[in-house]
Formats: C-alpha cells, structure tokens, sequence
C-alpha cells in the first residue's frame, strides 16, 4: 500500500531534516522505515534525521526525532529549533512555545532570522578521558546535552581525521556501550570556538549538530574559563550561539540561538507494504 505524506524539508544551521505533521493524529506508519526512506540523499528527500509532530498532554506539542538511519534519535538540539519554526508556521504553536521530547519540555523562542531553543540542563560531565582511537590516544570530555557525546581539543582542525576517528570512539565499548556522538573543536576567539561534528545515527559529519555544539561550547568553557555566550561556527560556515550560566559540570538555562529555516514542502509516496527501504550500509 502506498500512503501519501505531506513533509517540509528544514535546515538549522545546514543540519537538514524532513519534517512530518501528526499533530491530529491521522498519519499510522511505521516511523523507523519512514526514517530510512525520507531521509536517503538518493532514494529519498535527503535529511540528517526525520521529525514528527504529534500532540502533547504537557505543552504545544510534542517532537518525535529518528536519526537518518532510522534508530531512536534522543534529543536534536537543531532539530528543536526547526520543530519550533515549523509548528509556528502550520499554526500549532506561536512564536513562544512550549514542546515535549523524551519526556522533557523545553522552552523555544521563533524569531524572524532566528530560533532560540532553551535545552536541558545537561549532565555526566567527565573530564580528562584517555581514549585510544586510530592508533592515536585522544585527551578528551564528555558531556550529556540530551544526547551523549565525547569533545576533542583539535590541534588542527582541517586536518581532524573526522570521519574515521569520529566512527572509531563512536564505537569505543569501554567508554560508550550505547554509542556517542564526537565533536573536535578549536578555539579561535576569546569567546569563540570552531567545531566540527560525527553523528551517530547519520554516522557521518554533519554541517551542524545542535546537541554538540552546546557540548562543545560548554565543554570549552570549563577549559579555558570562557563566560557566557560563547559564538560557535559550524562546519556549514554559520554561527551559533550558546548561552549559559552556572559552573563547569553544574551548568544552567542552556539555550542554543541560531537560523531555522523551512525551505521547501512537498507530498512523498510512501509504501509501506511491502517496504521499499534500502538499508544503511
């Protein structure tokens, strides 16, 4: 059977998602293989994961995030940010929203150039990890922003090895059983760091990762006693700003401010019986 799916394609910062309205409940498929399907740059719309929207008992709505490779994405901190866009354009929510995710209500602010996502504090701060990876042993941090996810200091970083140390300690069993996202960033301001970014679940770099930029900043912050706000540049080329008070490992009203942009819309066929669905490799 094949079913007709409404989608808008958004973008924060270049991290890219396909994004689906459930919000009255009429849509009955099967998310992980939607995910798979959509979200393939060849076979598909392209996107680094899927977002649902579908109706919350606690706020606007609630955000359901898969990954481009169909697993459970946890919290997507761009991905908030272009929820937010989203559901104020379709009418769900205004320009101050409230929405529900693994649980959480998080807070968003949509403005006409931008979106400013207020996340959760984060926690299992650790620091000074030794972790061997590529035959080299990386100084590294750790930080859970909503998602999991290692911070490198860079030496250089256009010559960071991304996509082949990122998928070494993504995988690393003795620190991360469940998996990590890793982030390598440089300093290259008194309050600003360059940053670049290996998704688990899209298991690729990204042009943004909204979760890891908020690790980065803050994990760079800790390290070089950096205060609030920190300009974070992305490896899209735009910035992103995060926002924050209390201490290192303590941190507080963590807010991650940057474009949100909706950039096209669409109807895809979707079949679901039998599957079309090209596994990821």
């Amino acid at each position: 059977m094949t079913v007709p799916i409404a989608f808008t394609k958004a973008s924060g910062a270049g991290n890219d998602f396909v994004v689906v309205n459930n919000f009255a409940g009429g849509l009955h498929v099967d998310y992980v293989a939607l995910a798979r399907a959509v979200c393939d740059r060849h076979f598909g719309v392209g996107g680094d994961g899927l977002l649902v929207v579908e109706k919350s008992s606690r706020a606007d709505y609630t955000m359901q995030y898969y990954n481009a490779d169909g697993s459970w994405g946890g919290m997507c901190g761009n991905g908030g940010r272009c929820i937010a866009r989203f559901a104020q354009a379709a009418g769900i929510a205004g320009p101050r929203q409230r929405f529900e995710a693994l649980g959480h209500v998080y807070e968003a602010e949509v403005r006409p150039a931008s979106v400013t996502l207020r996340m959760k504090d984060p926690g299992s701060f650790r620091t000074g990890l030794k972790i061997a990876a590529d035959g080299t042993t990386h100084d590294a941090s750790f930080l859970d922003t909503g998602a999991p996810h290692v911070v490198i200091l860079a030496k250089d970083l256009g010559q960071a090895d991304v996509q082949s140390t990122g998928r070494a300690i993504r995988q690393h069993a003795e620190f991360f059983p469940d998996g990590t996202n890793v982030n390598f960033f440089l300093r290259t301001g008194s309050s600003a760091i360059e940053l670049r970014t290996y998704e688990r679940g899209v298991e690729a770099e990204t042009l943004a990762c909204g979760t890891g930029t908020v690790a980065a900043a803050l994990v760079a912050s800790a390290l070089f006693g950096i205060a609030s706000p920190l300009t974070v540049r992305v490896r899209s080329g735009e910035d992103l700003t995060v926002h924050f008070g209390g201490t290192p490992g303590s941190w507080t009203d963590v807010r991650l401010e940057g474009s949100a942009d909706l950039i096209f819309s669409g109807t895809l066929s979707f079949q679901t019986d039998p599957p079309t669905i090209r596994q990821p490799a």
